[in-house]
């Protein structure tokens, strides 16, 4: 049985690599750069805000936050996969659009590997995604010439991980993760004019990229009678990656390759989480990225037009009763905000994201159905908007792998 549910785990682990080589965007905001972020949260803390760097439960497999593996129980493996989709009304130059589209979210795995000291997590993860297409009608001066802009992007870069957590002490955890990343992103703007006399010019740019690269975690935490406290930081130092561009051109058919000009911001965040009871859970995160000193393009992001990157997180979890008669008792109930600044310099402004979320837990075994739904409002002074309501369905399994019966 056990090696049944291996090769479910990992038949769904190859699915998702095939998943996620769809888009998983549809934003015109993210045809800057490397597309839109993804703060790989589960989706029990997506309805909290995507707070994650001082969560520590037994309950959710947490990839943000290396050193949170340990406080899984000690003879339960644990499996979570979710699935999301969006709604998007974007606004730009060309008018009003409508988009929808959807894809697999993540799949994680935990288990213990020594009692309470050692525990692992594997897993596949989306790092960013570029999904976009826009039209733009103008005409040169005077209205001799009229022409038609048409951009369009498309392509992830994904990641595996693999992570361990030490408990160093009954206080004190410590944790890494190590990723491997690949993967295209490509991006076509067509320029074609309704006069015949007029050629139309194509450019094509695609960027693969591929590297290893650390997360390091450390979590503090202590419990007395019904309170519990932790406090969490993670730490990524800047990373250079195997990159390669390609562009070319219609116009003289020329081509140019550009090879590791592209690095990974530095990365470092600090959290805390309270907990009252086993029911009342509330936590808060700060990130920054250092996207403005990592090389894009062969040259320092602040000249390539990127700038730092600063994350506020802050959620809310309420269960009434987790041992209740009444399944309502036992249901999770989650809130959250979530704040960050654009990384691209051009977009500017704030991305802000409000979510709410309900944890259905399944009877006789450890599973939780979680639910979340978010909004999500960008825009700039530039004219371009993007409102997105996002519903992310994520199933958190644990199940008792590792007792040995008694004959």
């Amino acid at each position: 049985m056990k090696r049944l549910k291996y090769i479910v785990f990992f038949a769904a682990l190859m699915i998702s690599v095939h998943a996620f080589s769809q888009n998983m965007t549809s934003s015109p905001f993210s045809r800057f750069a490397y597309g839109d972020l993804n703060e790989n949260v589960p989706t029990g803390y997506r309805g909290m805000g995507g707070v994650g760097f001082g969560m520590r439960s037994n309950k959710a497999i947490n990839p943000t936050q290396p050193a949170s593996y340990t406080a899984c129980d000690t003879l339960t493996f644990m499996f979570d996969i979710a699935a999301n989709v969006n709604w998007s009304r974007y606004r730009d130059a060309g008018g009003m659009k409508n988009k929808a589209n959807g894809n697999l979210e993540y799949v994680t795995m935990q288990f213990p590997l020594w009692k309470k000291w050692i525990a692992m997590s594997v897993g596949l993860l989306p790092y960013s995604s570029v999904g976009y297409d826009i039209t733009l009608t103008d005409s040169t001066a005077g209205g001799g010439y009229h022409y038609n802009t048409y951009y369009e992007g498309t392509g992830n870069i994904s990641q595996v991980y693999g992570g361990l957590s030490f408990n160093i002490c009954n206080w004190l955890a410590l944790g890494m993760n190590v990723y491997y990343m690949w993967g295209e992103l490509s991006h076509m703007r067509m320029l074609g004019f309704d006069e015949s006399d007029v050629n139309s010019t194509i450019q094509y740019e695609n960027l693969s990229v591929s590297n290893v690269r650390f997360r390091a975690g450390a979590q503090l935490f202590h419990t007395w009678d019904d309170h519990s406290v932790s406090l969490g930081a993670i730490y990524e130092h800047k990373m250079k990656l195997n990159s390669q561009l390609l562009v070319f051109e219609t116009q003289g058919d020329t081509s140019y390759v550009f090879t590791d000009g592209w690095e990974l911001p530095m990365v470092w965040g600090v959290g805390a989480s309270y907990t009252w009871a086993n029911r009342l859970t509330v936590g808060f995160d700060f990130e920054r990225q250092g996207m403005s000193s990592a090389s894009y393009g062969g040259v320092p992001g602040s000249m390539s037009g990127l700038q730092d990157r600063n994350r506020y997180a802050i959620g809310a979890e309420y269960r009434h009763n987790p041992m209740g008669r009444k399944y309502v008792e036992r249901m999770f109930w989650r809130a959250g905000l979530n704040v960050q600044d654009e990384y691209v310099a051009l977009v500017g402004g704030k991305k802000v994201s409000a979510s709410i979320g309900i944890g259905f837990p399944v009877f006789t075994v450890g599973t939780v159905i979680n639910t979340t739904l978010e909004y999500t409002h960008r825009g700039n002074a530039a004219g371009m908007e993007d409102n997105a309501l996002r519903l992310t369905i994520g199933v958190s399994v644990a199940e008792n792998w590792f007792f040995k019966r008694k004959l």
